[in-house]
């Protein structure tokens, strides 16, 4: 059970984080590419 709680620590969180900031870097991305496209119309 130790292990699997270090494992989860060790790489669970990290994995965790990088989605989350990857997903808000996404909507930021999306967002940028609708004020180009509107700008370019």
């Amino acid at each position: 059970m130790d292990e699997w709680m270090r494992l989860v620590q060790e790489v669970g969180f990290p994995m965790f984080v990088s989605f989350y900031l990857m997903h808000r870097v996404e909507t930021k991305l999306v967002a940028i590419h609708e004020a180009l496209v509107a700008m370019k119309i």
